[in-house]
């Protein structure tokens, strides 16, 4: 067997579809079918179940998932071991970001990271916090920068920043003459939140625990509305729509004319932003080196983690 059959194998298991694990490895269909087949001939057993439209993995073929994603990182840390003997920072590091601190963040990041090691491009992926996770078991990515909590997938971490979260009103809004507000103050308010699957939403329904029942379903449709993005909701808040919560970083320097920001009152609710990595990962000195450029950044009001 080969370490690109293993590829094949990995790919056919994500995918769960033979022509989009071909697009994926940029081969052609029957190229991988061959490779499959082969490689079940030589193990001698049934990797995947195929019927009309869909592949499932046995239960044997899953263990041997497993191991071949085993041996795909092993073959890739020998190549990084060889660089780190000539420079430990030597090429692409693949960092995932969830959607509400990738917009705020890495536009500086990549800045920082550039000006520090340039010999170490950022290869990003934005996506939702269950899919970094995902890739980072997959070895698709090397390290995600995430908000907790999440679930614990046996991950190493170094924290970076606690964040603040303020309250988003339209500018003619009752509240907006106020310096800080208390979540207990917006329960009479329409609250605009984020679509499932973002992270930040569950983290704004922990502060104002009684839209929970709006959330899902029709009926509190006149209490609570969905967007896909902080930036459509801020847009949303400015048309008069709802108010909404977002962190700290999301806050423009200059703020429109028809929205504004507001501090919460104390206990101020915030989220812990960290930086994981599977523990088998060996470049030490790309994850140091990445966070010291996180560090390096601006961050206005957040509070760095240090040490």
């Amino acid at each position: 067997m080969t370490l690109t059959e293993l590829r094949y194998l990995v790919a056919v298991a994500r995918e769960r579809h033979f022509g989009r694990a071909a697009e994926a490895c940029h081969v052609s269909q029957p190229t991988l079918s061959v490779a499959i087949k082969k490689l079940e001939e030589e193990l001698d057993v049934k990797i995947f179940e195929r019927s009309s439209g869909e592949i499932t993995v046995t239960p044997l073929g899953q263990e041997l998932v497993r191991q071949a994603q085993v041996v795909i990182e092993q073959a890739a840390q020998m190549k990084d071991i060889a660089k780190r003997g000539r420079d430990p920072l030597a090429g692409p590091l693949r960092l995932g970001v969830i959607y509400t601190i990738g917009p705020y963040l890495l536009p500086e990041l990549v800045r920082q990271v550039i000006d520090r090691t340039p010999q170490m491009p950022l290869l990003l992926q934005e996506n939702f916090t269950v899919k970094l996770l995902e890739m980072l078991r997959n070895g698709e990515l090397d390290c995600a920068i995430l908000a907790e909590p999440f679930p614990d997938a046996g991950l190493a971490q170094a924290a970076l920043y606690d964040e603040p979260f303020r309250i988003a009103v339209p500018a003619q809004h009752p509240l907006a003459a106020r310096e800080a507000i208390s979540a207990e103050a917006l329960k009479q308010e329409t609250l605009l939140l984020l679509g499932n699957g973002h992270c930040f939403r569950d983290h704004v329904l922990e502060v104002c625990p009684e839209f929970a029942r709006f959330a899902s379903g029709a009926e509190g449709i006149q209490r609570s509305f969905e967007g896909s993005s902080l930036e459509t909701i801020k847009h949303m808040v400015a048309a008069g729509m709802g108010i909404t919560v977002v962190p700290e970083l999301s806050v423009p320097q200059e703020v429109p004319r028809h929205i504004r920001y507001l501090h919460f009152e104390a206990p101020i609710p915030t989220r812990r932003v960290v930086l994981v990595w599977r523990r088998s990962f060996t470049r030490y000195e790309a994850i140091a080196a990445l966070r010291n450029a996180v560090m390096a950044c601006e961050l206005p009001g957040v509070a760095r983690i240090n040490g």
